[in-house]
């Protein structure tokens, strides 16, 4: 039975990368997907020439994933998540994590992203992130797609969960807002983000503004400066919030912009989502070193089969240190250096590229050294000339359950959605 469970899994395999190689089928209707970007926002209140522009945010054509695959990452999901309610790899993790860290009000963390590479040896996961972005817009994007080649455009699962996201949004949220409070719903979100008009992902906030006001939560789009914290409640322009739905990338809330907004957390007047104990637990880089670390998860409890699902799937990573810089300097060209409280792909170097310069830098501190996993990769025809982007998986996902998939198409070492042709994609699973 291993024997034809594994070369099913060959010939699936086989099956996604021929097309990934050779199907340049434009999937995306343009038109259904601008009257859906346009109708929401109007809906939402806003003129028509307010809608932005939103072209390079979306590629035309899709990325094929096998189904085993999708279920191998949500395998590893659930390893990671059960990994995270270890008494002992709490306590490891919260020994480098900031002091407000250790403040737990009960939120599990609203949409939460796990990025892989796929590859020969099934998916590699690359980061975690706590504030992953992009989930309503990938929505529209999959709800605007023609069939192609393959008739695999969604499957049952995968139209389930389209039919369902909004309803899910608002279980997460009530979810996350009854684990500090008793009544139902609240009554005002706030979406909180620096500067969030020159956000790269704002149309996303108005997206999930819109989505919140029609579901009866009044819902704020606000820089963190707009907050006031007196006696006991968090306010905006008068009105009081209840909930913050946290885009910022101050994961600790230490900016003094924050002042605010983190007095108001650590006073339980206000439930922030996702807040700085889940991004400790879950999504600092150097979490990274203990789930590539089998044994130690064996011994603090993981189960086998957990731990070796990790095994296979975290790439090896460890907190750089200035003394082991010759053996670092040595294995470069078979790492990847990420700052530990990097975000966006900002700072991040491929070590086949770097200089010295660049290499002393990096053992100043603050960076993981990270076993480099080539992404995957998507061919496709632009202006009729057949190229080849990289390609990453994002899986959305709550209380380590999967909300949605989706893939980012780019050039370069990092994620970046200024590469023609690239942008979000949906994933066509076969």
């Amino acid at each position: 039975m291993e024997d034809v469970t594994q070369e099913n899994q060959r010939i699936t395999n086989t099956r996604a990368d021929q097309l990934n190689r050779q199907c340049y089928c434009v999937t995306l209707d343009r038109k259904a997907l601008n009257e859906s970007l346009r109708n929401q926002f109007v809906d939402a209140g806003n003129d028509l020439s307010e809608v932005p522009e939103l072209h390079h945010l979306f590629s035309n054509t899709p990325v094929f994933v096998p189904r085993a695959d999708i279920e191998t990452m949500e395998c590893i999901v659930q390893a990671i998540e059960s990994a995270a309610e270890l008494p002992s790899y709490r306590e490891g993790v919260l020994s480098w994590a900031p002091e407000i860290a250790r403040f737990d009000p009960g939120p599990l963390g609203a949409f939460m992203g796990y990025d892989f590479h796929l590859g020969p040896d099934g998916p590699q996961l690359i980061e975690i992130n706590t504030n992953a972005g992009g989930a309503f817009l990938n929505v529209v994007l999959a709800r605007a797609q023609h069939r192609c080649c393959d008739p695999s455009q969604q499957t049952a699962a995968t139209k389930q969960a389209l039919d369902g996201f909004e309803d899910a949004v608002l279980n997460m949220l009530q979810q996350e807002w009854q684990t500090q409070r008793t009544d139902s719903m609240p009554s005002r979100l706030a979406i909180v983000d620096d500067g969030p008009e020159t956000q790269f992902m704002f149309p996303e906030f108005q997206l999930a503004q819109q989505l919140l006001q029609a579901r009866g939560i009044d819902t704020l789009i606000l820089d963190p400066s707009e907050l006031e914290y007196a006696d006991g409640a968090l306010t905006a322009e008068g009105m009081p919030i209840d909930m913050v739905y946290n885009r910022l990338v101050d994961f600790a809330l230490d900016a003094p912009a924050h002042e605010a907004l983190r007095r108001a957390y650590l006073d339980g007047a206000v439930v922030v989502t996702p807040n700085p104990r889940v991004h400790a637990l879950m999504a600092d880089k150097r979490n990274l070193g203990l789930l590539s670390d089998p044994q130690t998860l064996r011994d603090w409890g993981l189960s086998d089969t957990d731990a070796d699902c990790l095994e296979q799937a975290v790439p090896r990573t460890r907190l750089v240190s200035a003394s082991d810089a010759a053996e670092l300097w040595s294995a470069r060209r078979k790492l990847f250096f990420k700052p530990v409280a990097g975000h966006g792909s900002k700072g991040v170097y491929r070590g086949n590229k770097i200089t010295r310069r660049v290499f002393e830098n990096i053992l100043n501190g603050g960076y993981i050294s990270q076993e480099f996993v080539p992404a995957g990769e998507r061919t496709m025809r632009i202006d009729g000339t057949v190229t080849t982007r990289k390609v990453d998986i994002r899986l959305y996902t709550y209380a380590g359950k999967l909300l949605l998939t989706a893939a980012r198409v780019y050039q370069g070492q990092a994620t970046n959605f200024r590469t023609p042709g690239g942008g979000f994609a949906p994933v066509f699973q076969v």
